[in-house]
């Protein structure tokens, strides 16, 4: 739990610092902080959905193109 909570910490103080050295804006930095993880959790949400069907579709032997792609580029 200690690491997940020191990579959040990171997360949000680089978010942050990123906003805030683009815009000069403790706002906006503040925004981004917040904004673009939660934005960052939905698409990992998405991500692992993705490629968990890709998985599913290697263990039963399905013909997926992109796990096709994959494996032939890896």
């Amino acid at each position: 739990m200690c690491k997940t909570i020191s990579f959040t910490l990171m997360h949000f103080c680089i978010a942050f610092s990123v906003g805030y050295a683009l815009t000069g804006s403790l706002t906006v930095g503040g925004l981004l902080a917040v904004v673009e993880p939660l934005c960052n959790s939905v698409g990992f949400y998405f991500h692992e959905k993705f490629w968990s069907q890709l998985q599913q579709a290697d263990a039963t032997g399905t013909a997926h193109p992109i796990s096709q792609w994959l494996h032939a580029h890896s």
